[in-house]
């Protein structure tokens, strides 16, 4: 039987993925952190947090029960020294800044953060000359492939069709609309050969005028503990088509950003998206 590099070789089981969690203490800091104990090839090595947290110094697993060895600090440097990947879904600021960490330390990334503005994208794009990248708006699996399934979509869908994209999100959530509908958007608008900057339209109030067919529409919708869904509707004369993904839990999430970390193993540098991690391109 062929080796591949997940399975032991003579007897030996290959070395764990040493990963930090950035945003330790929080809601998708948690599901991180659970599901990489739960990985038998990967191993918590770091956790960060902002330093007003109660949380900092405490063991990072404590949540759970368990004792993980690693505590919860906002020292960059102290909680990187041992990793060879960050998992990173926080602010873009703080992301930037334990970035510029990672960078100096040679130590890879997983970025889910969302709400970078283009000049924060072109310090992610320049990190990524040094250190290798994985930067997605949604790491879920199903998120990716519905992506590739709007593309094809759009393609046959080109004209005659009104295109809208409807996304909700839970009450704590701070940017609209979402990174994966605006990555959707992007998709849908690269598909049809147009740049979503140019026919996005955010918000509708008032006399409106008739809809301009070239245009795609978003809403965003926020309330209670919604994990995240998304719909693009395609509007047609005598048909809608819709395409929707629905969240109920962040462990897909978490599930997405281990591919990526087993991904980026053995890489010193790129930038690369889930399309690259789930072999989609």
């Amino acid at each position: 039987m062929t080796q591949t590099p997940s399975q032991p070789v003579h007897g030996t089981a290959a070395a764990p993925h040493r990963i930090a969690v950035a945003g330790a203490s929080g809601r998708m800091g948690h599901m991180l952190i659970e599901a990489i104990r739960a990985a038998d090839d990967c191993q918590l090595a770091g956790a960060l947090d902002m330093g007003q947290s109660p949380a900092i110094g405490l063991d990072a697993a404590a949540f759970l029960g368990h004792a993980s060895g690693v505590p919860i600090t906002f020292d960059v440097r102290a909680g990187l020294q041992n990793a060879q990947v960050l998992i990173d879904f926080t602010r873009p600021e703080g992301t930037l800044a334990h970035l510029r960490v990672c960078r100096e330390l040679g130590v890879n990334a997983v970025i889910g953060t969302t709400g970078f503005s283009d000049a924060q994208k072109l310090e992610i794009a320049a990190a990524a000359k040094d250190i290798a990248i994985m930067m997605a708006p949604n790491m879920s699996v199903g998120v990716n492939v519905t992506l590739k399934l709007l593309e094809m979509a759009a393609r046959g869908l080109a004209t005659g069709y009104d295109i809208e994209i409807i996304e909700a999100h839970h009450r704590h959530k701070v940017d609209a609309p979402s990174g994966t509908a605006l990555k959707m958007g992007e998709v849908v608008a690269g598909a049809l050969g147009r740049d979503l900057k140019d026919c996005a339209v955010y918000a509708r109030e008032g006399i409106t005028g008739e809809r301009d067919p070239s245009t795609i529409g978003f809403a965003s919708i926020r309330g209670g503990d919604i994990v995240g869904d998304h719909t693009v509707l395609f509007a047609g004369i005598g048909e809608r088509i819709e395409i929707t993904h629905k969240s109920s839990s962040r462990a897909t999430y978490a599930q997405g950003s281990l591919r990526a970390v087993r991904y980026l193993a053995g890489r010193r540098a790129g930038l690369f998206d889930m399309f690259d991690v789930l072999g989609l391109k």
